[in-house]
């Protein structure tokens, strides 16, 4: 299972489009697909239509389960979508409580990877959304990652978010002793605004291979389709958004591939 954690410490910047665009994509095209969201504010299970104050399970129960962890109980967490091979795993807002819950426990921070494992048979691709914070479900994301893709928003104030993103991926790489692959994509450039080219020129600049050549733009059609709880490429599959992302995908396929 290849799994790609899509992370910032910096909100806005476009992870929970990513997350959905990109795994809507990769279950169109035949892949059997698991998005997780690790956000207590669970926009990603929202997205789709999930209440979080309604669920019976979500990921907060793989974290506190009081027995050990099997292959059915995190199967019976995970939320179906319109598409046969498109799941989700939702967040609740008890997630929030993890870190004073949990933050000091050892091992805490290879939950994640630990239940992932045990599904690995049933899904080719886990995307992982992640809340902009620096804790105990950003840890558990990243450590679970085979490759961590960074949503930039081109504008001056998020490359400094970048940057604090970076540096944490340093101590996790350090503590626990794993090289992080990641991608940096640039999201929401308005070709219109003279600092939005700036700030894109300085990420190439910066950051060099690291960056996606490619360019995200703003794209009304994502929030239609959000406000529609539908797949941005089933609700607008010709979108220049669409098409900057399908662009990515097979980026990041050929980046799988090489390795």
């Amino acid at each position: 299972m290849k799994v790609w954690t899509v992370a910032n410490q910096k909100g806005g910047v476009g992870k929970t489009t990513t997350t959905v665009t990109l795994g809507g994509l990769l279950a169109q095209r035949g892949a059997k697909v698991v998005l997780i969201d690790t956000d207590p504010h669970a926009s990603l299970s929202y997205y789709f239509g999930i209440d979080s104050d309604e669920l019976s399970r979500s990921l907060y129960d793989i974290f506190v389960h009081d027995t050990p962890l099997d292959k059915d109980t995190v199967l019976d967490c995970l939320c179906p979508t319109k598409l046969d091979s498109l799941f989700i795993l939702p967040a609740s807002m008890a997630l929030a409580t993890l870190d004073r819950q949990l933050g000091n426990q050892s091992g805490m921070g290879l939950t994640l990877k630990k239940a992932l494992a045990l599904i690995e048979d049933e899904f080719e691709y886990a995307l992982i959304d992640c809340p902009p914070v620096l804790g105990v479900l950003m840890v558990n994301a990243l450590a679970a990652s085979t490759r961590v893709i960074i949503p930039v928003q081109t504008e001056f104030l998020a490359l400094k978010g970048l940057e604090r993103m970076l540096d944490s991926l340093k101590i996790m790489q350090q503590s626990l002793r794993k090289a992080f692959r990641y991608t940096i994509v640039p999201t929401m450039f308005d070709k219109r605004v003279k600092a939005a080219i700036g700030a894109y020129y300085t990420l190439r600049e910066t950051h060099g291979d690291s960056v996606w050549q490619g360019l995200i733009p703003i794209d009304t059609k994502f929030r239609d389709a959000s406000s529609h709880h539908a797949l941005p490429s089933v609700h607008a599959p010709k979108a220049r958004g669409v098409v900057a992302y399908t662009s990515l995908l097979r980026h990041l396929r050929i980046l799988e591939a090489a390795k």
